[in-house]
Formats: C-alpha cells, structure tokens, sequence
C-alpha cells in the first residue's frame, strides 16, 4: 500500500462523484484504505493508515474541502473529509474562494 495506490484510488472515488453529478463526497480513511487493501492488517502484517490520511490531507490542502471528522491523534480510520467535487485546478475556484469573491457556492 504506497501513496500512489491510496492517491490513485481517491482519484477514483472523486471521478466516479463526478460522474454521477454530485458536488461533494465525503471518503473515510478506513474505508479508502479497505478500498485499496491491507485494512484491517492480518496477523503478522502492518496496516498503512498513516500514509493513507496522509494522502487525504494533502488533497485537503489543495482546498475546496473540510474536515468532517477528526480523530483526537488526527489521523486514524475514522478520518472524513467531505470534498468539493470537481476539485480545484487550474482555473478553478474553490468553494471557498468562491464564497469570498461573492459568487454563488454550489
């Protein structure tokens, strides 16, 4: 389980949300990290949730996104994050920056 995996599965979910038409989609790290396997970790195996709430904050960092549960250490599987879909890019204004210029946030 590296980042790339637990990167290239949230792109996943977020182009599925897309897909379907919806503006947001809330992904809990237990359940991305089921998603991509190793969770919960057998016996004599190591699970990867740090690196996998890793991936979902940098992705929170980007904006257009909020953190809908924390766990009190921060990171653990119970982390949600509900995010803006389409994400930001290039040309893009987050729902955030959206709210300070004035516009309408959907």
């Amino acid at each position: 389980m590296t980042k790339e995996e637990f990167r290239a599965t949230l792109m996943a979910l977020f182009s599925r949300a897309k897909k379907q038409g919806r503006s947001q989609i809330e992904v809990n790290a237990g359940e991305l990290h089921r998603l991509v396997g190793g969770f919960p970790a057998k016996e004599g195996e190591k699970h990867n949730m740090a690196t996998c709430c890793r991936v979902m904050r940098t992705e929170f960092d980007i904006g257009g996104a909020e953190i809908f549960f924390e766990p009190e250490k921060g990171a653990g599987q119970g982390l949600t994050i509900r995010y803006d879909i389409p994400r930001p890019g290039k040309g893009m204004k987050s729902r955030k920056n959206r709210k300070k210029e004035g516009e309408e946030a959907t």
